[in-house]
This record gives C-alpha cells, sequence and structure tokens, in this order.
C-alpha cells in the first residue's frame, strides 16, 4: 500500500469518486424518506408499497440512508486518506489488502443486493438499472489489478 496520494492510478480515484456519489445519493434519498416516510418530497406513493412488507418508507429510508449512503461514503474516506485503524480489520476477510479496499466490495455488493431485494416488491425502472449497474461498477473497478496493487499492504 502506498502512502503517496501522487501514487494513486485514475482508477483509485474513480473508485473513490464511485463510492461518494453513490453514497451522497443513497444519504440523500435515505434522509428524505426518514424526514416524510410518505415519500412526499419526492412524489413517491405509498401505493409502491403494497407489496412491501411497511407500511411507509421509514425502515427503507434508514436502511438506504446508513448502508447505501453512509458507509460508502465511510469507506471512501478510508480509501482517500488510508486510516491505519485496526477496528475495522477485525470484519476483513482479505488480510493482506488495507480494509477500505474490502469496504468497497462490499459496498458493492451492498448496492446489487440492495436493487435485487428492492425490485421483489417495486417494478424495476431505469433507476434500479443504474443502481445495480453502479454496484457492479464499484466491483469490478475494486478488483482492477492497479487498484489491488495500491490497497496490498506492505508486511
Amino acid at each position: 500500500m502506498k502512502d503517496d496520494a501522487s501514487a494513486r492510478t485514475v482508477a483509485v480515484w474513480v473508485l473513490i469518486f464511485l463510492l461518494v456519489f453513490l453514497g451522497l445519493n443513497a444519504a440523500v434519498a435515505g434522509a428524505t424518506f426518514i424526514i416524510a416516510p410518505d415519500g412526499h418530497l419526492i412524489q413517491m406513493p405509498l401505493s409502491n408499497l403494497k407489496n412491501a412488507p411497511f407500511s411507509n418508507f421509514l425502515i427503507p429510508g434508514l436502511l438506504l440512508f446508513l448502508f447505501i449512503g453512509v458507509y460508502p461514503i465511510g469507506i471512501a474516506y478510508g480509501l482517500w486518506k488510508l486510516p491505519s485503524w485496526k477496528w475495522p480489520d477485525v470484519l476483513n476477510p482479505f488480510k493482506r489488502m488495507h480494509w477500505s479496499w474490502a469496504g468497497s466490495l462490499a459496498a458493492g455488493v451492498a448496492a446489487m443486493i440492495w436493487i435485487i431485494v428492492q425490485i421483489q416488491w417495486l417494478t424495476v425502472s431505469l433507476l434500479h438499472i443504474l443502481v445495480f449497474a453502479w454496484g457492479v461498477a464499484i466491483l469490478i473497478v475494486t478488483l482492477l489489478p492497479g487498484v489491488r496493487r495500491y490497497f496490498t499492504l506492505q508486511r
């Protein structure tokens, strides 16, 4: 792992961007649902939840805000600053890699799972396709050899 920001490849910066963009959009959407669980702030009718186990958007909004919003932003921070925190390594299954690299894989998978679960209850829309593709893009960029090399720990 390199400590020098100038050693970051374009792919590393793209990964950071993908996570920040996903996180900011999800945090705003999630916060909107938390503030207005009836969905009126973004013209999302409660009738969209007729097949879902929720009576309003509060719980989905909280999940969206935390796991697809805040989490990817935190991982992007880790990719950018490379903090040597020990506590995230407890959950890191890839001990040769910085914890934020493993976290970026998880963020991509989380976005994809979010959409897969969502389309069980909602009609598939262009937004679903874009968010799923965004999750796939996060996985692909995370797995690029240059990105893997950058986040490999020197032991």
